[in-house]
């Protein structure tokens, strides 16, 4: 009998415009009628109460009331809903983020107040001036509510703000969650600080403010969805005020014991704990999906419509998790190939002495007094990502295939060690390929050093210039035994610039080897890329005449670097053209994606320098990965180097008639010559 009463009741009202007090009025006459229906049978009810004003009248009002109720004056519609709930939605995001500044400046007053700073009175001011601002904030917002509070709406605004309290009540139990996840972790962070770290109170203090953003965000959406829900109680009574409070009470206390047991935990843990964050980020991914299960199961108590699905906006959202998951997933270091890597045997080669000069930055390289051979390998292309697995291998094998049937006394690489081109390798990464290289050739066991190529430290690569010198540093010569690395360095343009001077048994200079970077791209455009700069010239320079003041005379050395200079190009078409000018050894030089040379569109002087001087009689250098050709120019040998690269060329992988590397021999009376190795031909014997 109760469920027809009801519907009664329901005839009547629901087609009423919606308030306060119609909704009030309803819930009485709805008890009346249960009352009554104890009495006196279905019909006779509805018989008896077949109007809204005897309803009202049995519900203790008058029949004005009921024609009140029913009147259209002054009924808000759905624009005039949406455009009160915009004006106090805007007021409580201003509310809530100079209450973030109120606070922020409140702990920054009492800092620098025990620390007696002088910024203190700033502090304080921006205190003040935030809470004066929260003042007339509130009180705007106060009477912006005032002139609404009780009116009447129509059904399609009325469901339009109910749709909304749904919305924030799910955000409000959220963020409080979020924020109250946010305070222990964020204790948790300072605390290891505190323990592990400094044991200065005021230097704590101040980590914790300048810290404090993690906890402020989530503390603004908290103050801003409880005051946004709180407007919208004014206008309708949703959710219902008891259940609310205790589904907030039950969500704090449910996180702050989830969160103070994970501190426990890893107390009790702490010596077995090597990386404690990651045991945070676990415990956080926990946290989220026992959160997720609330709110897909036990919060549907306090909602009308729970779980409400956005298609194009799930479709976005996920959109963003997987790029923001591929993204960072391509920063991360993988190690796909250290199985290989940890199974290289070690390759034999003469032993020589290696020196290293801590004031200039100078190896010196003293050789057993037969020829010294160098291996010069370049444009390797490591992505150091999972897409990028079985081409690393493949380089990998190839450059052990070359050293071994080498057996070098040295290897130079050229550049492009690394491939951190994001779509293109599926890495960012130039942290993991350099380890990789590293623990590889330390397994071979020869000496080797290195320039940089214009991909080793892309604008978008995991680390830059100056975390990767870090990195060299820590796995050069002093720690590995055999990476020749600079932990001093010439203060020029360029990330890495170097001299390594070979030298016979007794002491006299063979041959200097300049290392020298020709650095990566000028900014200017899309690929346009840089040149060896005048610094880098004057240094060379420098260098040159120092070795020759000291030798007493000409001296033998040999240039390595990455992008090939101007003379490359020049050369090569006066050899297609038959000149006498230039001078032919090997080689031949591709056209791959629409052009042979991929060239600064500067002249470096670098050239013209060797000319000069006359000490420099053959340069070596990668980067047009087809290219291999060996020609003379003006008495410098220009030599490009037989690239490894399987992976950044398209279709490279599939090619192997340009792959190979190049074997310099000094000879003891400072003359040298050089002869491809191509790894078709190691292959194939």
């Amino acid at each position: 009998m109760s469920r027809q009463s009801d519907k009664l009741a329901d005839l009547f009202f629901d087609s009423l415009p919606y308030s306060e007090e119609t909704l009030n009025a309803k819930i009485l006459v709805k008890k009346r009628l249960a009352e009554m229906a104890q009495k006196l049978p279905f019909e006779s009810l509805a018989s008896a109460y077949n109007s809204l004003e005897k309803l009202a009248v049995l519900a203790g009002y008058t029949p004005e009331d009921a024609f009140r109720w029913s009147s259209p004056a002054k009924v808000i519609g759905t624009k005039g809903g949406a455009r009160r709930f915009r004006k106090g939605r805007w007021l409580a995001y201003c509310i809530a983020l100079t209450c973030v500044f109120a606070f922020t400046a409140l702990l920054w007053t009492v800092f620098y107040g025990a620390t007696k700073d002088k910024e203190f009175f700033i502090a304080l001011t921006g205190f003040l001036l935030s809470v004066a601002a929260v003042a007339l904030l509130v009180v705007a917002w106060r009477r912006s509510v005032k002139k609404t509070a009780g009116a009447k709406f129509d059904a399609n605004a009325y469901l339009a703000l109910r749709e909304q309290s749904d919305r924030y009540t799910k955000r409000l139990l959220n963020s409080v969650a979020v924020f109250v996840a946010a305070i222990f972790v964020f204790e948790m962070t300072e605390l290891n600080l505190y323990f592990f770290g400094t044991s200065k109170a005021a230097a704590l203090a101040e980590t914790v403010l300048s810290n404090y953003l993690f906890v402020a965000i989530p503390f603004f959406f908290v103050i801003k969805n409880l005051l946004i829900l709180r407007l919208l109680r004014l206008w309708i009574l949703l959710p219902d005020r008891r259940a609310l409070r205790s589904h907030l009470f039950g969500i704090i206390v449910f996180s702050a014991l989830y969160w103070t047991l994970c501190m426990i935990v890893m107390i009790l843990l702490r010596k077995g704990i090597t990386y404690p964050a990651n045991y945070v980020f676990y415990a956080a991914v926990v946290f989220l999906c026992l959160i997720a299960l609330y709110d897909l199961t036990i919060r549907k108590k306090l909602c009308v419509k729970n779980v409400v699905l956005n298609k194009g906006r799930v479709a976005i959202v996920l959109l963003a998790a997987l790029l923001a998951g591929a993204f960072f997933g391509m920063h991360r270091d993988t190690w796909y190939t250290q199985p290989y890597i940890n199974s290289v045997p070690f390759v034999g080669h003469d032993a020589y002495g290696i020196a290293y000069n801590e004031e200039n930055g100078v190896y010196t390289l003293t050789t057993s007094g037969a020829d010294f051979t160098i291996l010069h390998l370049t444009d390797i292309h490591l992505g150091g990502s999972l897409f990028s697995r079985k081409k690393d291998l493949l380089a990998l094998k190839a450059c052990y295939a070359l050293i071994s049937h080498a057996r070098p006394s040295f290897v130079v690489v050229t550049g492009d060690l690394c491939f951190p081109m994001g779509v293109m390798s599926m890495s960012f990464n130039n942290s993991a390929p350099v380890h990789q290289f590293a623990a590889f050739m330390r397994n071979v066991g020869i000496p080797w050093a290195f320039t940089y190529g214009n991909h080793d430290t892309e604008s978008l690569a995991s680390m830059k210039k100056e975390d990767l010198e870090e990195v060299y540093k820590a796995l050069s010569f002093k720690t590995s035994g055999n990476l020749l690395y600079p932990y001093v360095q010439p203060r020029i343009t360029g990330r890495n610039n170097q001299l390594i001077e070979v030298r016979n048994p007794d002491g006299k200079l063979n041959t200097a080897l300049f290392l020298i970077d020709s650095n990566a791209y000028t900014g200017e455009g899309f690929n346009t890329y840089d040149y060896i700069h005048d610094d880098q010239v004057s240094w060379y320079e420098t260098e040159v005449r120092r070795l020759q003041r000291e030798e007493g005379g000409q001296i033998s050395s040999l240039a390595f670097f990455h992008i090939p200079l101007q003379q490359y190009k020049t050369a090569y078409e006066l050899y297609l053209a038959g000149s006498d000018q230039v001078t032919y050894h090997f080689g031949s030089n591709q056209t791959v994606l629409y052009h042979m040379f991929s060239l600064s569109e500067y002249d470096s002087a670098i050239f013209d320098k060797m000319v000069e001087l006359g000490s420099t009689t053959g340069t070596f250098c990668g980067h047009d990965h087809y290219n291999n050709a060996s020609i003379t120019y003006k008495g410098v040998r220009l030599t490009y180097g037989m690239s490894i690269d399987y992976l950044a060329m398209p279709g490279i992988a599939k090619h192997n008639e340009q792959r190979g590397a190049e074997l310099i021999t000094l000879h003891p009376d400072a003359t040298w010559d050089v002869k491809q190795i191509p790894l078709a031909q190691i292959e194939k014997d």
